[in-house]
């Protein structure tokens, strides 16, 4: 795992620099609360940990849950998490 420190507004590139996978922006930090933005393309799903492990565990179906993926720098709830499929 990589662990990095960043500040509200800075990025971090995934993938290839020349033509990333996706980009992970600090969107905001308000006391212990911090917004996270991805920016993936639509093909690749974004959840938060508990509803990927409810889909792992077979409980919910990704396709139930389309609200949890966010694509183009929406910003998603707090501690969103980027499982690939």
């Amino acid at each position: 795992m990589l662990v990095i420190t960043r500040r509200e507004g800075e990025e971090v590139v995934i993938g290839d620099p020349n033509n990333p996978i996706g980009v992970v922006r600090i969107a905001s930090i308000k006391g212990d609360r911090v917004r996270v933005a991805f920016d993936f393309p639509r093909s690749i799903d974004v959840h938060r940990r508990e509803v990927a492990d409810q889909i792992v565990a077979g409980v919910a179906e990704p396709a139930a849950h389309a609200a949890e993926v966010h694509v183009n720098g929406a910003v998603p709830p707090p501690a969103a998490v980027h499982t690939p499929k």
